[in-house]
């Protein structure tokens, strides 16, 4: 049989054209029907019934750990967008800010801040203790230290001191 002239099932081309040609002579008459994809029913369902209610199954498809943290990311990122209107509103508003307009809103605090300065000195001043001290005879100092330091060891080395 030659590879060239077979088709994928391996039939040969003939025979493959002989079937094609009796399955199409075979459905040729036949019409085609066309079923429908989906189906609607339209009748109105009844107001109330004695069918009891039939317990339905919790299948959900997303773990509850999931669903927590989609809503707090979705509560994180409400709240990261309220901080950043605040900003964009702080700098908004600083960028209409002149130079007259700084000074006239601190210049009364840095007064305060003078007058409270000045006021803290003064009263520091005034109630720092004068202290004199006053010797009378003879003063004598005299100090005589007796240091002796012995090293012993080449890697580990100890240091002895005595003082006297």
């Amino acid at each position: 049989m030659d590879p060239l002239h077979t088709t994928q099932s391996g039939m040969p081309e003939s025979e493959a054209a002989a079937e094609a040609r009796r399955l199409l002579d075979e459905w040729a008459g036949k019409p085609v029907h066309h079923h429908p994809a989906s189906f609607r029913d339209d009748t109105e369902p009844p107001a109330f019934g004695t069918t009891p209610p039939v317990k339905q199954e919790d299948h959900r498809i997303v773990p509850a750990w999931a669903a927590g943290i989609a809503v707090a990311s979705i509560g994180v990122g409400a709240g990261v967008t309220g901080i950043g209107c605040g900003a964009w509103l702080v700098v908004q508003g600083l960028s209409s800010v002149t130079l007259n307009g700084i000074l006239m809103v601190t210049l009364p605090f840095a007064g305060l801040a003078m007058a409270a300065t000045a006021i803290g000195g003064a009263i520091s001043r005034a109630r720092s203790a004068v202290t004199r001290n006053v010797f009378e005879g003879p003063v004598t100092h005299h100090i005589e230290v007796h240091n002796k330091s012995t090293t012993r060891g080449a890697f580990f080395a100890r240091t002895r001191n005595e003082i006297r």
